[in-house]
């Protein structure tokens, strides 16, 4: 019997597909939209997001999957170094379990690299994944996330992940169905 998946994604434009939960852009979209999925009924066996997102590392391109994510805009200095937040007891990286790249997640549209996100060895940034991960981590629910490079970040960022923007979906499906016989698939090359 195949696990139980829930779809999240942020714009249908990125997945237009049954059953995806489509959250609207950005963290508080992304927690809100989430918990009350996982609130309404049964816990799905695994979480899987699938975006769109910048990159930052030269060279990096096509579908690649996310190792751990963190908080590339929160900064509460002097209450806690940049990244974490205050009084909560998350590590800053959350780590889905698999391998990959790690992305930076923030509510702002990247159109030039952070030196702080280049020391934390972030390679890609998208606005959504850090409140998917965080929601999953609460709600003990483990999860995975597909990110298809539509731009990188820089100058033409905003016209490259419209013109983008539903490239990656066929990488991903092909990806969906191995997740579905099984959730450990590991991503392959196309």
């Amino acid at each position: 019997m195949a696990a139980t998946l829930l779809l999240v994604s942020a714009l249908a434009e990125e997945l237009d597909h049954p059953g995806v939960l489509h959250t609207g852009m950005g963290k508080l979209n992304a927690a809100y939209a989430l918990t009350r999925a996982l609130r309404g009924g049964p816990p799905p066996a695994l979480v899987v997001n699938y975006g769109t997102a910048g990159g930052l590392k030269p060279g990096l391109s096509g579908l690649v999957e996310v190792a751990g994510v963190l908080q590339a805009d929160m900064n509460a200095g002097p209450l806690a170094p940049r990244g974490l937040t205050p009084q909560d007891p998350s590590p800053m990286v959350l780590s889905s379990g698999q391998p990959g790249v790690l992305c930076g997640t923030g509510d702002q549209f990247v159109t030039a690299p952070d030196p702080w996100l280049l020391e934390q060895g972030v390679e890609v940034v998208d606005m959504e994944l850090f409140a998917i991960a965080w929601v999953c981590q609460r709600e003990g629910v483990p999860w995975r996330a597909f990110k298809f490079i539509s731009d990188h970040a820089d100058n033409d960022a905003g016209t490259s992940w419209q013109a983008h923007l539903a490239s990656g979906r066929e990488l991903f499906l092909q990806q969906l169905e191995r997740l579905r016989s099984d959730p450990t698939a590991p991503l392959e090359a196309p």
